[in-house]
């Protein structure tokens, strides 16, 4: 079993990065989506993919921004660059996307606010059925390290939900 390790340390780019992934997130919410967004970064910290959540526009309950991207990523890189590759996301991947980056082997997430913070806005909202399940737990049931570094506090993540979830 993988440990999910974290890392601690918060550079400029990782901050830079989130920042993007929370404007992806709100031009999700512009296209009449719901507000999640995120992006995928090379070795080199390049951005190389973006994806915004289609599940109202598409139809599609599994149209959340990571697991787009991973489709995005999957069908565009090997798996070993993959190992090498960041995915930041505006808030914690839910339990479907954490196994869809595990599955597509992604090196690293990075992600702003935490699935109980959006739980926390979204209340019972039917529109967003939060499973209390960390991205964390679901890596660690896993047989590789997949390091993660969240929640990052970040205003923005959480402005883009405002008003969204009445």
């Amino acid at each position: 079993m993988s440990t999910a390790g974290s890392t601690t340390t918060l550079s400029e780019t990782d901050r830079a990065r989130l920042d993007l992934a929370v404007a992806v997130a709100r031009r999700s919410r512009e296209h009449g989506n719901h507000p999640f967004g995120a992006l995928l970064t090379g070795p080199d910290g390049v951005v190389l993919l973006e994806a915004e959540n289609t599940v109202t526009t598409e139809r599609d309950a599994t149209g959340h921004a990571e697991t787009n991207l991973v489709r995005l990523s999957s069908a565009a890189y090997d798996a070993d660059f993959l190992r090498t590759c960041t995915l930041y996301t505006s808030t914690e991947p839910c339990a479907m996307c954490a196994g869809a980056i595990y599955w597509a082997g992604i090196g690293r997430v990075v992600y702003a606010l935490g699935e109980d913070e959006l739980l926390a806005l979204t209340g019972a909202n039917p529109e967003n059925p939060t499973m209390a399940l960390p991205c964390r737990t679901v890596f660690a049931a896993g047989q590789r390290d997949l390091p993660v570094l969240g929640p990052v506090d970040l205003p923005e993540a959480r402005d883009v939900h405002d008003g969204f979830w009445v």
